[in-house]
């Protein structure tokens, strides 16, 4: 059986591609108006994949601090390649043996590639897991829907499985004014949580308009501190730690003084680097009863989920929770969107506009 596509498949797009890292990202790309479209036949595209083209794409850090890796980096991803993982475009070819049900050749979708590869979403079209895309809303902005995917879903993850739903769960967010942050706080609001979140004084205003309960501005106070104090004035602590920033050690180690029994930390910012992944492996390892933390950790590894990013495309649709946008570049200026995002001064996602 032949594909299920649309008849304007064009042979070659136009693509950010880089063949080095030396210097950052940023420097080395190089837009190719004639790169040739990912495999994208029926035996490419098999049960579970769809050829899209893209509208939208927004950045996130790992886009560029993976294949900046010394030699890793090298390794992870085959070159010349494009970089992004999130998106939101148009559905354009199935396989004939497509098993996921609802998805439709022309259809609006959002969501994000399972992991960095060579045709990324910087580029007019690219092959996604059907598993990890969803009907993008009537309603729902297309730009604005491209900035779920990955930040979206790790808010998502971080949150949802850890609390009860309307039941004002107590979560604290470190870091919520970045593109993971400012979903956590929405997510975490959707499902009924009291929150408290970290930020800048700069910020406070910022991540209360989004929903947050309280705020600990870091620049003022030390965050540890001011936590220990809430639980004392309130005699009420926290069912979950969510931290986006993963430089302060003894959030953790001391997480048991602020955090119910059964508390789960998870640790979702951390940089990629040998250091983060010993501090990482110890906090895992040492058992509590040996002076270890007194609390579970969990480092998140976000995973592509069709009913979650569904979720909250209905929260999106109903006005629960919205994209913050920081910023969106031309295709053209793609370098440049890298070159803010690298500053981590961004409120929010920085979206590419791909396609029109």
């Amino acid at each position: 059986m032949a594909s299920q596509s649309s008849p304007r498949i064009p042979s070659t797009m136009r693509a950010w591609q880089f063949s080095s890292t030396q210097g950052g990202l940023e420097k080395n790309l190089v837009l190719n108006e004639s790169a040739a479209l990912p495999p994208h036949d029926d035996r490419a595209l098999g049960k579970d994949k769809a050829l899209v083209q893209v509208l939208a794409a927004s950045l996130n850090p790992v886009d560029y601090k993976l294949v900046e890796l010394p030699g890793v980096g090298r390794l992870a991803v085959k070159r010349p390649s494009s970089p992004g993982i999130d998106l939101a475009g148009r559905v354009v070819a199935l396989g004939a043996a497509n098993t996921t049900a609802g998805l439709e050749v022309g259809q609006l979708v959002f969501g994000r590639l399972d992991q960095p590869t060579q045709f990324g979403t910087l580029a007019e079209y690219t092959v996604a897991p059907t598993g990890a895309l969803a009907k993008v809303p009537e309603g729902v902005a297309v730009q604005d829907a491209g900035c779920v995917g990955t930040a979206g879903l790790t808010a998502y993850q971080s949150i949802a499985p850890n609390v009860k739903r309307g039941s004002g769960s107590r979560v604290f967010i470190n870091g919520g004014s970045g593109g993971t942050g400012v979903w956590g706080i929405q997510i975490a609001k959707a499902l009924g949580c009291h929150v408290v979140t970290s930020c800048s004084g700069k910020n406070a205003q910022f991540c209360k308009d989004l929903g947050a309960d309280e705020v600990v501005d870091y620049t003022s106070e030390d965050v540890l501190e001011a936590l220990q104090k809430k639980v004392g004035e309130s005699g009420q602590k926290f069912d979950v730690v969510v931290d986006n920033v993963g430089t302060s050690a003894g959030l953790y180690w001391n997480c048991h003084q602020y955090t119910n029994d059964g508390a789960k930390y998870v640790q979702v910012g951390a940089d990629p680097n040998g250091r983060t992944a010993y501090e990482m492996a110890t906090k895992m390892m040492w058992p509590g009863f040996l002076g270890g933390g007194k609390r579970k950790i969990e480092l998140m590894m976000v995973q592509g989920k069709r009913d979650q990013l569904a979720e909250i495309g209905t929260w999106m649709k109903e006005g629960m929770v919205k994209a913050v946008v920081d910023q969106v570049f031309r295709m053209e200026d793609a370098p440049k969107a890298f070159e803010r995002l690298k500053t981590n001064r961004a409120k929010g996602k920085i979206v590419v506009a791909v396609s029109e």
